[in-house]
């Protein structure tokens, strides 16, 4: 395409140097032939490669230290304190008085030493008030008048930019990763197929009513339960996250926001698709609002349980460790959701209060059994009774289901929940950023003070 503007992020990464050298040599003969700009961030160049930029701008921690032509950085440096050594690389003397991230380290400046921070400031100020700067900020200025509008301060983008960015980046993986979406895409929709026809033109007769509910709560758990199958890749992205969150890239808001939007359409499409051939195949209540109804639960159901797989993620970071964790948790929530022991039927002491009302099983089966039943009517068996029953005394009688709210309050709680559990991550992410640091203090205090200790008895006089 010869573009006129051309970026490349690391492009020697992985080379040794002589490789490194031709592929530069290549990219600057390149751009003096046709006439390009090439931006290039650079790793660790050698003194051969340094000397083959024009330019060179030096950042840290949103500040520009210096930005000007390459040739001019050495001298620079020398007026301000901070002069290469002899047979240094340049490069490397810039990245390493530029470099806070492992400090206490000490820079050697004005002829004493001074911290790292301290050096960073004092170059950007200078490069400010330089000769080269103002030239910069005067160039800046003039290309500016020929269009556009003002130009943004800061270094860092709006919250909506990186939330944009990062969505944008999520849809993308999750599209690439096979195992992520599509895969389980693929075995939800084989295990539908086994619904229908397992339970296919279920019909009204007293033996459906256990067959329907069998049938609702298996979508309700189980489909919902595949969703544990993309804690692999909430690992890798949260070991993402945190790297690119010590850089100061995004907020953690920004990342919880991305996350969530970005999975929506998978979700919907997992809810829709395979949803539409268990619910069709079964010959559950007709309308386009009860289906509708079933593929929403289905959606929040497996919408909670990825959040519940990323709050694992934040707390166990190891792969078989959260398998596990959010494995366990769900099958106590399964356990209580009201189906394989009635509401009525559980101890009350722990397993109704709290955990029944803590489940979203709960909320899923009795929101899908109203949908199903209300309205509907069923064969009777029972001797001595109607001939037929209806869906209301089913729920009411059999499956013990609270029918003072309607089934929309039900998947009202379960949308709740999806964003409670999304706050709990982002409450989660935030807390382990505060508390690490103090735990890393408190951690190094006892040998600072046994070190103190130590140097105060060496220094106190023994009197006989």
């Amino acid at each position: 395409m010869r573009p006129k503007l051309l970026f490349l992020d690391e492009p020697t990464s992985g080379l040794d140097s002589a490789a490194s050298y031709h592929i530069m040599k290549r990219i600057v003969g390149l751009a003096k032939q046709d006439g390009r700009t090439v931006v290039v961030a650079i790793h660790q160049p050698s003194s051969e490669v340094f000397e083959l930029f024009h330019n060179l701008c030096l950042l840290s921690y949103g500040k520009t230290v210096y930005f000007g032509p390459a040739s001019a950085a050495e001298e620079f440096f020398s007026l301000n304190g901070f002069p290469c050594p002899t047979m240094r690389n340049p490069s490397d003397h810039y990245l390493r008085t530029i470099n806070k991230d492992f400090d206490p380290d000490i820079e050697q400046g004005y002829g004493k030493s001074i911290s790292t921070e301290e050096a960073i400031n004092s170059l950007a100020n200078s490069y400010k008030s330089s000769q080269i700067g103002q030239q910069l900020g005067a160039q800046i200025a003039e290309i500016h008048k020929k269009g556009g509008g003002v130009l943004e301060k800061g270094s860092q983008a709006s919250f909506s930019t990186q939330s944009m960015v990062l969505t944008r980046r999520s849809l993308v993986n999750m599209n690439r990763d096979l195992g992520y979406y599509w895969l389980r895409l693929a075995i939800i929709i084989a295990l539908c197929l086994c619904l229908g026809t397992i339970f296919y033109d279920i019909g009204h007769s007293y033996g459906s009513i256990q067959a329907r509910g069998s049938m609702l709560m298996f979508v309700a758990a189980f489909l919902a339960f595949m969703s544990i199958g993309g804690f692999p890749s909430f690992v890798e992205d949260m070991k993402i996250f945190e790297r690119e969150r010590l850089n100061g890239h995004y907020g953690v808001a920004a990342f919880v926001f991305g996350n969530t939007f970005s999975s929506i359409p998978y979700l919907l499409l997992i809810s829709l698709t395979p949803g539409a051939i268990a619910y069709f195949l079964v010959g559950l209540q007709r309308g386009i609002d009860h289906f509708v109804y079933f593929a929403l639960v289905l959606f929040a159901c497996t919408m909670l349980v990825e959040s519940l797989m990323m709050i694992v993620a934040s707390i166990v970071p190891d792969f078989l460790m959260g398998i596990i964790t959010g494995a366990g948790i769900q099958g106590v929530m399964i356990l209580n959701g009201g189906f394989f022991r009635l509401p009525n039927d559980l101890p009350n002491p722990f397993w109704k209060y709290p955990m029944y009302y803590i489940a979203f099983h709960k909320y899923a089966n009795q929101g899908l059994y109203k949908n199903e039943f209300e309205g509907q009517t069923f064969l009777n068996n029972q001797i001595g009774g109607a001939p037929t029953i209806s869906g209301e005394a089913i729920l009411r009688d059999e499956w013990q289901m609270q029918m003072g709210y309607s089934k929309w309050v039900d998947l009202s709680v379960l949308l709740g929940m999806v964003v409670l559990y999304r706050l709990m991550f982002f409450g989660i992410i935030k807390t382990t950023e505060n508390v690490k640091p103090m735990i890393r203090g408190l951690r190094s205090n006892p040998s600072r003070q046994g070190n103190r200790i130590m140097e105060n008895a060496s220094s106190t006089p023994v009197h006989r």
